[in-house]
């Protein structure tokens, strides 16, 4: 029996040419960017030549490889990872925490969540009871999905009347984190999930005068129009930090705003 073993160089080459590859760009192009020899790029790739941990952050940054594939990078190269990694009830992520939540509660009376990277609930603030009102319960056992929630035929899905637009513009995003992520299997099940939900067809085009996609939504009786602004820490130096993202949700216009008004 023979048995194949593979070196720390190769297995991160392997990685960062998937990562390229991605990303659609040469070696040529590649080496550029990071400011090192074409023949160099080449030679981390197939083994040739072992990175150091140095050079495999300055790659993975031009590939705009995730903080969290970059500790995974590190590793594959035999490396420890660079970033922290902490769990949101850290002492050390407790004023930022904090930071979060009060930015939530200053949303108020509008709808305001903390989502990590997959789109699952973090935190929220007490607006978003509203709109989880005639959810099926366990859609609201943790961790809540917002994703799922928006589609799901027992979540809120029967009271978005522009549902058809919102899950187009939700699906893109979901899109787009994938291939940010290189195809994070957790995103992947996700889409596989709620693509598979009932569709009532094709969204309608959508008027080149609209300057938002708005969520229209039935909400005590009425139907409320908001636009989501999502926001992140810029500089963010821990794995987790770097994940999560706030999601505010606006008033699209006066009827809405008065209706939400205290």
């Amino acid at each position: 029996m023979i048995s194949t073993v593979t070196s720390p160089s190769s297995s991160v080459g392997s990685e960062l040419r998937r990562w390229r590859e991605l990303r659609s760009l040469s070696q040529l192009a590649l080496a550029t960017q990071a400011e090192v020899s074409t023949r160099h790029v080449s030679y981390v790739e197939n083994g040739r030549s072992r990175p150091t941990p140095e050079m495999i952050v300055r790659l993975a940054e031009v590939l705009r490889v995730p903080m969290a594939e970059q500790n995974r990078l590190l590793l594959a190269g035999g490396f420890a990872p660079r970033y922290p990694h902490r769990a949101t009830d850290d002492d050390a992520l407790a004023p930022v925490m904090a930071g979060l939540r009060g930015l939530l509660d200053a949303h108020a009376p509008y709808p305001a969540l903390l989502l990590d990277d997959r789109w699952d609930v973090v935190d929220a603030n007490r607006s978003v009871d509203a709109l989880l009102v005639g959810c099926d319960p366990c859609l609201l056992e943790p961790p809540l999905n917002v994703i799922r929630l928006c589609l799901h035929p027992r979540g809120i899905a029967p009271r978005i009347r522009n549902l058809l637009v919102w899950r187009a513009h939700l699906l893109h995003q979901l899109g787009r984190r994938i291939t940010h992520t290189g195809g994070d299997p957790a995103l992947v099940a996700l889409r596989d999930e709620v693509t598979a939900y009932p569709s009532d067809g094709e969204p309608p085009a959508r008027p080149l005068a609209d300057p938002v996609v708005p969520l229209e939504i039935e909400m005590g009786g009425d139907i409320l129009r908001f636009f989501s602004v999502a926001s992140q820490i810029e500089s963010a130096s821990d794995v987790t930090l770097h994940g999560l993202h706030l999601e505010t949700f606006v008033p699209a216009d006066a009827r809405t705003r008065q209706a939400l008004s205290p």
